[in-house]
């Protein structure tokens, strides 16, 4: 397979490079692009106020000065145009279960890879140490789902248990979880005086039944969520007519 890996959490970040290098030892042939530093939140923006500016590091690896959908843009229509087959986005560093794939520029690196062949894929590990054994997960789950016939226009989010491969618990397929509100942002004063703002944490489990993607991690299995782009949401149009006179 030739396949166009990305991420967000930035071109040298270690979930990458495990997902790298398990899928050259197993024969894929790989294009890599990637923010040239953590670009975790951006979601699925487009950078349109300035030019953006590659740095080849090799002839199939590059890093961009922009956005996790930045890069994949300029990889599929530039960099690598007509080479790759599929995008996999990841190895996070950290989850995106429930609402976390509003925001996640691991998620949105996925979906920009909509109009290859194969089923764009974003993957991460619930945690920060057991990369390989996402990076096994991947390599597991691979043949079948480049066999997977999905409706244009969606992706799989997978998020792997951060424990050793041996001690997974299996897989599910899930739908998303939901999260609270999260906290309010923080202020700051720097030493001038001047105002600024952390943005909180995500927010807390708000819906984590049997079914959800919050669920199957809890109970140590890969979970894997199909996600679809379009927003619309489909039973409320003939509601939304009758209160405009439009039915």
């Amino acid at each position: 397979m030739n396949l166009m890996l990305s991420n967000d959490d930035g071109i040298y970040a270690i979930g990458l490079r495990t997902l790298a290098d398990h899928l050259a030892q197993a024969g894929h042939s790989l294009s890599i692009v990637a923010p040239d530093r953590d670009r975790s939140g951006a979601s699925n923006s487009l950078t349109l106020d300035r030019p953006l500016h590659p740095t080849w590091l090799d002839e199939h690896r590059v890093s961009v000065n922009g956005t996790p959908t930045d890069c994949v843009h300029l990889g599929m229509n530039t960099f690598f145009a007509d080479r790759c087959q599929q995008v996999i986005s990841g190895i996070n560093a950290g989850a995106n279960l429930g609402d976390d794939v509003l925001y996640s520029g691991t998620v949105a690196a996925a979906m920009e890879g909509r109009f290859l062949t194969y089923v764009p894929i974003a993957i991460s590990l619930v945690g920060k140490q057991h990369f390989a054994t996402a990076a096994q997960v991947l390599l597991t789950l691979l043949p079948q789902l480049q066999q997977l016939t999905l409706p244009a226009n969606s992706l799989l989010n997978i998020n792997v248990p951060d424990v050793p491969f041996a001690d997974l618990q299996g897989y599910e397929v899930t739908r998303l979880g939901h999260r609270q509100k999260s906290d309010n942002p923080v202020q700051t004063i720097n030493p001038r005086g001047k105002e600024g703002y952390w943005i909180s944490a995500a927010g807390a489990v708000a819906d984590a039944g049997p079914g959800t993607d919050f669920y199957a991690i809890e109970q140590g299995r890969v979970s894997i969520t199909p996600i679809q782009m379009d927003m619309t949401l489909h039973s409320s149009l003939a509601t939304v007519c009758e209160a405009l006179n439009l039915a």
